[in-house]
């Protein structure tokens, strides 16, 4: 086989359409573009991007501006609830390495939040970076303690 012996599948081209040859042809004349207008004139379709005073796309797009943009020192916490916490026995030390081990942050390295949603019956001691008020009150209310982490 040689380069000369290489050609496309049948059907796989078509020849293209001959424009502005005649109105004999059926698309003469103005060629298909209508008459007059911005769409008929040679060159017309604006820059790349633009949208015709609409905000271009580019523009509309979140990042580099206010409304997309997220902090780069933004804390992001492993939230956790008391009604997760009710699966341990009664005098359980939980700690964030406790919590990773069972399963119950789904990111180790971020620190842990304890919510207060739920209930709780078993006395444990919680140690976490930060607890919601809520949360503190039904541990302290169940007889276990709360101990803040740096």
């Amino acid at each position: 086989m040689k380069l000369n012996d290489l050609k496309p599948n049948e059907g796989a081209t078509k020849k293209p359409k001959r424009v502005g040859r005649g109105h004999a042809a059926g698309q003469g004349k103005t060629a298909g573009r209508g008459t007059k207008g911005l769409g008929a004139r040679n060159g017309s379709g604006g820059k790349l991007y633009r949208q015709g005073g609409n905000l271009p796309f580019y523009r509309r797009l979140p990042f580099m501006r206010g409304e997309g943009f997220t902090p780069i020192n933004r804390v992001e916490y492993n939230e956790i609830n008391v009604e997760q916490l009710a699966r341990f026995e009664a005098g359980t030390v939980i700690t964030p390495e406790l919590l990773a081990d069972a399963k119950l942050i789904s990111k180790p390295k971020n620190p842990v939040v304890v919510l207060g949603r739920g209930e709780l019956t078993v006395a444990l001691t919680v140690k976490a970076q930060r607890v919601s008020k809520g949360a503190k009150a039904v541990i302290e209310a169940a007889g276990g303690s709360v101990e803040i982490i740096g």
